[in-house]
C-alpha cells in the first residue's frame, strides 16, 4: 500500500467488474487492467511496485502497459496541492483508475473538478502517532504438520481453503506445510483467516503457474506490521485542494514543464511508440539493424571494403588503406 493519502483512487460511479470491460485491450493490457481493477484504493501504482506484485510481467513490460492503459483512457495521474487548516501545505500525487475508458476531455474536466475540494482523508499527519519502538511480539514458532488424528492448525487450515475462494490458487499439501509458519505469523500479528485469503487472491492474473511460490511471495511482501502502541489520538485535519496539476504516468513530470496528452507526456509517448497529435512516433531503427535479404557477392565486397577502410586495414591486394602506413 502507498503512504496514506497517495496511490490508487477509483473515479467512482461505475458498474461492478465484468469480463467484457477490457475486451478492447490487448492480452497484456487486459491482464494488467483486471489486476489493477481488483487492487484496493491506496495501493502503490508505480510500474516497479506493480511488476513486483504481478508474476507475469517485468518492469519494462509493465511500464509500457500502464502507458497503453492511460492512452486507452483508464488511468490518469493527478498532483494536488493541499492547504490544511493549520496553514501547512503539501503536494499529494494520486493515480485515478476508471474501469470505463474515458476521453482526454473527460479526464481534463475530472482533474479541474478536484480544485477547491475539501479533503480530510489521508492528508493529516496521522490519526494516531505510533511509537517507533514497537511492542515486543513473540516470534511465531513453526507449527508442526498435522499428523493423523490431530486437528490441523488455523494457519494450515486457512491455506487449504484458499482454493475455495479462487480456483487459480490450489495449494498442495507440501505448499501448505511450507507456508504454515508464514500464515501463523500473520495470525499472531492480528490478521484473520479472511485477511490471509484476501491477500492471496486479490488481483490475481488470469493464470497462476506456481501457486505455492506466488503465495509465498504474497505472504512475505504483504506481511502486516507487528502490533504497535498507540501513544496519542489526534483528530484529522481538514484541508482544501487549491491547485491541481496533471502528471505523466511514466516519468512523473507535470504540466508545468511538459505537455500531457492522455496522461502521458509527449517525450514518453514518442519513446513508447504512442502517437502524438501530429502523428509523431518513436524514431525509426537505423537501417543497419533492420533485417535484410541475402546480399549479393558485390555487396559483400563493398561492405568488407568499407569495414577495412574504417579500421585502417590493408586491401586484399596488400595496399595500405590508411595514410602514412
Amino acid at each position: 500500500m502507498a503512504k496514506t493519502g497517495y496511490g490508487k483512487r477509483s473515479t467512482g460511479d461505475e458498474d461492478p467488474y465484468a469480463d467484457p470491460d477490457f475486451a478492447h485491450l490487448s492480452a497484456r493490457e487486459r491482464d494488467l487492467a483486471v489486476f489493477i481493477d481488483h487492487l484496493r484504493d491506496g495501493h502503490l501504482m508505480g510500474y516497479k511496485a506493480i511488476a513486483a506484485e504481478h508474476p507475469g510481467y517485468g518492469q519494462q513490460a509493465t511500464r509500457a502497459a500502464l502507458a497503453n492503459l492511460s492512452n486507452a483512457g483508464h488511468l490518469h495521474r493527478i498532483r494536488e496541492h493541499i492547504t490544511l487548516e493549520d496553514d501547512s501545505m503539501r503536494w499529494v500525487t494520486r493515480t485515478y483508475w476508471s474501469r470505463t475508458p474515458r476521453s482526454a476531455a473527460w479526464w481534463e474536466e475530472f482533474a479541474r473538478a478536484r480544485d477547491g475540494r475539501i479533503v480530510t482523508d489521508g492528508y493529516e499527519p496521522g490519526l494516531a502517532r505510533i511509537e517507533e519502538a514497537q511492542e515486543a511480539v513473540p516470534e511465531a514458532e513453526p507449527a508442526p504438520a498435522p499428523a493423523d488424528g490431530q486437528q490441523p492448525s488455523a494457519a494450515y487450515r486457512t491455506l487449504t481453503e484458499v482454493v475455495d475462494a479462487d480456483c487459480r490458487m490450489p495449494l498442495s499439501e507440501g505448499d501448505c506445510r511450507s507456508l504454515e509458519t508464514l500464515a501463523a505469523e500473520w495470525l499472531s500479528r492480528g490478521s484473520t483467516p479472511e485477511d490471509i485469503t484476501r491477500a492471496l487472491t486479490d488481483g490475481l492474473p488470469s493464470a497462476v503457474s506456481n501457486p505455492g511460490g506466488f503465495a509465498r511471495k504474497r505472504l512475505e511482501n504483504k506481511m502486516p506490521p507487528k502490533k504497535a502502541k498507540v501513544r496519542q489520538q489526534k483528530a484529522a485535519l481538514r484541508g482544501r485542494v487549491d491547485r491541481v496539476l496533471r502528471a505523466c504516468l511514466t516519468c512523473d513530470a507535470d504540466e508545468r514543464t511538459v505537455e500531457i496528452i492522455q496522461a502521458v507526456c509527449r517525450d514518453c509517448r514518442v519513446e513508447l511508440g504512442l502517437e502524438t497529435p501530429e502523428g509523431e512516433r518513436i524514431p525509426q531503427m537505423p537501417a543497419t539493424f533492420l533485417s535484410r535479404p541475402m546480399l549479393t557477392a558485390g555487396e559483400v565486397h563493398e561492405w568488407a571494403t568499407q569495414v577495412r577502410e574504417a579500421g585502417g586495414l590493408r586491401s586484399p591486394g596488400g595496399r595500405a588503406l590508411r595514410r602514412g602506413v
